[in-house]
This record gives C-alpha cells, sequence and structure tokens, in this order.
C-alpha cells in the first residue's frame, strides 16, 4: 500500500446514527480528503483494541472507504496486512456460514451473522487509484464484508436472523 500522511485518531459514531444507515458514495481515491481519511481510519483502528475493520461513515464520512487488518487476530488464516480500499466491490463468493461478529458502532452487542467463507473483492488504493483485488477466506472474508455493509449503510444486525441470534457483548478487562 502507498504511504499516507500520519493520521489523527477520530471518535467512532455508534448506532443509531444515521450516518451508518446511509449508502455511501463512490469518491476519488487520489483525492486529499480521501488520502487523508484512510490514513485516519488506520490511526483510528490502531489505537481501539481488538479493532480489525474501520468503515469511513463509522467516523461520520459517507464514502467508499475501509481500513481493514486482521493479523492480529487469532481467528484469522488468510492475511493481507493492514490496507484500505476504495469504492470496493465483491467480485464472488461462495460457502456461507454462520459466526459470531461484533463492532465499534454496535459496543453492547455481538450477533451470528451468516455469511461467505470465499471471496474475491475489487477496489482501489487510495493516493495511487490503483485497482486491486483481494481473494480470501475464513475471518478475513467475513471482515471485508462487514466493512463492505458499512458502506451500503447496514451494520451487523441487519443480517442477523431474529432475536435469538443477538447477544449481549461480553467485556474483557
Amino acid at each position: 500500500m502507498p504511504s499516507l500522511p500520519p493520521g489523527k485518531v477520530l471518535p467512532v459514531i455508534t448506532a443509531p446514527a444515521d450516518v451508518l444507515s446511509t449508502y455511501c458514495e463512490q469518491v476519488d481515491p487520489r483525492s486529499g480528503i480521501v488520502i487523508q481519511l484512510a490514513a485516519d481510519l488506520l490511526a483510528t483502528m490502531e489505537v481501539s483494541p481488538g479493532c480489525v475493520g474501520l468503515a469511513a461513515n463509522q467516523v461520520g464520512m459517507p464514502f467508499q472507504v475501509f481500513s481493514l487488518d486482521v493479523s492480529q487476530h487469532p481467528k484469522a488464516r488468510t492475511c493481507h496486512g493492514r490496507f484500505v480500499l476504495v469504492n470496493p466491490t465483491i467480485e464472488s463468493s461462495s460457502r456461507n456460514e454462520k459466526a459470531r461478529e461484533g463492532c465499534m458502532s454496535v459496543p453492547d452487542f455481538t450477533g451470528d451473522v451468516k455469511r461467505a467463507t470465499r471471496i474475491v473483492v475489487r477496489g482501489l488504493l487510495p493516493k495511487t487509484g490503483e485497482e486491486t483485488t483481494i481473494e480470501t477466506d475464513a475471518f478475513e472474508a467475513r471482515a471485508l464484508q462487514h466493512e463492505i455493509d458499512h458502506l451500503h449503510g447496514l451494520v451487523f444486525l441487519d443480517r442477523v436472523a431474529g432475536a435469538h441470534g443477538i447477544y449481549p457483548r461480553k467485556v474483557y478487562q
């Protein structure tokens, strides 16, 4: 990924804020606002324990941009490291499986969500605008779908099949 300017830590917006249910707009990955946003998303992730991804609308910007890094997560099998994607699309997906998810924008709950375990995502890199394709599986595939859902105005609770699949979040000391 191209080098980005220093990022600043931004406050994370929580549900039911309207921006979280907004379909985000496509943006120019080479614009100064998007380049700074990419750096800010990564900086915010770094200071957020357990965070593996963060979408632009979670920090109040309704743009199709998200950051991801599952490299430190124990469930990660395949890992493409720390990156930011702009205007991502899911090209293909297969092998659905249900698993528990959480989200910084829904701090009090987790939920069981059915998602594809193998996906191919295409998007643009911030700063250069270079197109990249990520083919992945397992936990990284789940995290990518979770972040792309944010860009489409969905939080994981929108994907839970009924109240029986929602749980109070455990707090770890």
